[in-house]
């Protein structure tokens, strides 16, 4: 038997615009043209979350006039199609099947383009069409929310839940492109916007201590929502995934270390038990509560960094505590089952990501069951402090 290792490159593209459908910005026209060489212009499927499309009415119209002007390098095979979006998106196999129905309809091929815009879970979905047709359409992602731009829209994932479980099928492929473009934020409701900012606050905390300052110090105007700290905000946040998706040596989750997916372990479960009322960034929020406060008890943060940068979650808008968590389930909460289900998504071997200092990340692979029952009563303590509405229904 012949072994060789044969080192494969890939080319992850990222740019930042605003008005990326206006005529005369040539983002997306370039980063097409610049692959297609000679010959005739490359074919372009274009899906649009319907969420997305009801709060930009002129969105379709524009894609459209876009196209018209810059035929000579984009063909755009129809009208773009609307499909539902949110978390039911990816619940909804029938929807998967509309897109691999649509690639073949419009003859769609490994030189053509599908467009995906909207928010995470419609780019996990259209992702997931993209990547399983022909074994892989050129898929261009454009998110539109700070969650999507800051973190998940800018990875390699896609996928869809079955048998009850968040993304059980799914693929690692790498985008075209994606194309962020900053004028959707201005569209999202406040809910909606405040989500990405955590996912910032994540990555800081597990490798870039300067940009943690920078959310420090700009906690008010984030807490506000002002346009400049938080678009930057977002694009630090991005390179951050980015730079960390292409330096880590393990861009495709081989292994079972996920330091992305600080806080997720609770997340992932609290999403799930609430039939997502809460959302993903509020999730992340407690979720990073209950694992700094962990870390705390057992003595790998030191107390007073963690109650830091609890202020800091709260003091940009969160929530660090939710109803759901107190569901229990044979005379226990249901949140810990979200240990052994993190530790099967990783492929059979629990690692959690801890935080010993800002900046830094330690991994471990156990958690000690009372300790994150004591993490748990203390984030339940400071509803009493700070006083928060809680997240129930």
């Amino acid at each position: 038997m012949i072994h060789r290792d044969i080192p494969i490159t890939y080319q992850h593209r990222i740019a930042f615009t605003h008005g990326a459908f206006d005529a005369k910005n040539h983002t997306l026209r370039d980063l097409v043209a610049d692959s297609a060489g000679l010959g005739e212009a490359p074919k372009v499927l274009i899906l649009v979350d319907d969420g997305v499309a009801e709060s930009d009415p002129g969105l379709l119209e524009r894609t459209q006039q876009y196209f018209a002007v810059h035929s000579d390098a984009l063909t755009l095979v129809s009208e773009p199609m609307s499909m539902t979006s949110g978390e039911a998106c990816k619940n909804d196999w029938s929807l998967v099947e509309k897109i691999w129905k649509a690639i073949e309809y419009h003859k769609i091929c490994r030189h053509s383009y599908v467009i995906a815009i909207g928010g995470g879970a419609f780019l996990d979905l259209a992702g997931f069409g993209a990547a399983t047709a022909h074994r892989g359409i050129r898929l261009i992602r454009m998110p539109t929310t700070t969650l999507s731009q800051g973190d998940g829209g800018v990875g390699v994932k896609n996928g869809v839940n079955f048998l009850g479980k968040k993304n059980w099928v799914g693929t690692f492929s790498v985008p075209f492109a994606v194309v962020n473009d900053l004028n959707f934020l201005a569209l999202l409701p406040e809910r909606a916007c405040r989500d990405g900012i955590i996912e910032a606050i994540k990555v800081s905390l597990i490798r870039d201590k300067n940009f943690y300052e920078f959310i420090e110090g700009h906690a008010e105007e984030l807490q506000r929502l002002e346009k400049a700290p938080l678009e930057k905000t977002i694009r630090r946040s991005a390179e951050n995934h980015v730079d960390h998706i292409a330096t880590s040596g393990d861009p495709f989750e081989y292994g079972s270390a996920r330091p992305l997916d600080f806080g997720h372990w609770v997340a992932h479960k609290l999403e799930q038990i609430s039939d997502f009322a809460v959302t993903h960034g509020e999730a992340v929020a407690i979720g990073m509560g209950v694992d700094l406060l962990y870390s705390g008890i057992v003595g790998i943060l030191d107390e007073p960094t963690v109650e830091r940068i609890l202020r800091l979650i709260e003091s940009v808008g969160f929530t660090l505590w939710s109803d759901f968590l107190d569901q229990q389930e044979n005379g226990s909460p249901v949140i810990l089952s979200g240990l052994e289900e993190f530790r099967e998504h990783l492929g059979g071997k629990l690692t959690i990501t801890l935080i010993p200092a800002i900046g830094e990340k330690l991994e471990v692979h156990e958690m000690d069951h009372e300790a994150v029952l004591e993490a748990l009563s203390q984030l339940r303590g400071r509803v009493k402090t700070v006083g928060y509405a809680i997240l129930s229904e």
